[in-house]
């Protein structure tokens, strides 16, 4: 009896009631309602959207099956669910954070480079006129 008591302490515990799936489901269908109005209005990029989409799709799947987040929680060998959830969730947002940070580096740079390509454009239209120019 006290080896069952102890296999039951580790295993994971959802505490998920229906009114808290439900809740979460209707809050990822309406995520993912919001990221295609973004991309119907032009304010999100598709190959943005795909990612944010894809984590809907996640909230939705762990709204519906409960079981799933029991899976995530054995795998990452945490007992209770909502810790693995918050240490996924930071993870995804980490990854993100970094992900964005690269793609505003590179436009930063793209930026600059145009900047400095149209300044040279500009000198380059100049200069014919000053030598065209008689004394």
């Amino acid at each position: 009896m006290n080896l069952t008591m102890l296999f039951a302490a580790t295993e994971p515990v959802v505490r998920l009631t229906p009114q808290a799936r439900i809740l979460a489901a209707v809050l990822a269908i309406a995520f993912m309602l919001l990221i295609l109005d973004l991309i119907r209005r032009d304010k999100l990029l598709e190959r943005y959207s795909i990612v944010w989409f894809l984590l809907g799709l996640a909230m939705l799947a762990g709204a519906i099956f409960p079981v799933l987040l029991e899976l995530l929680a054995k795998a990452l060998g945490v007992r209770d669910v909502t810790i693995a959830l918050f240490s996924v969730t930071l993870l995804v947002l980490l990854a993100l954070s970094l992900n964005f940070s690269v793609i505003a580096s590179r436009q930063s740079k793209q930026i600059t480079r145009l900047a400095q390509q149209s300044a040279i454009d500009g000198v380059e239209e100049e200069k014919p006129e000053v030598e065209s120019k008689p004394d």
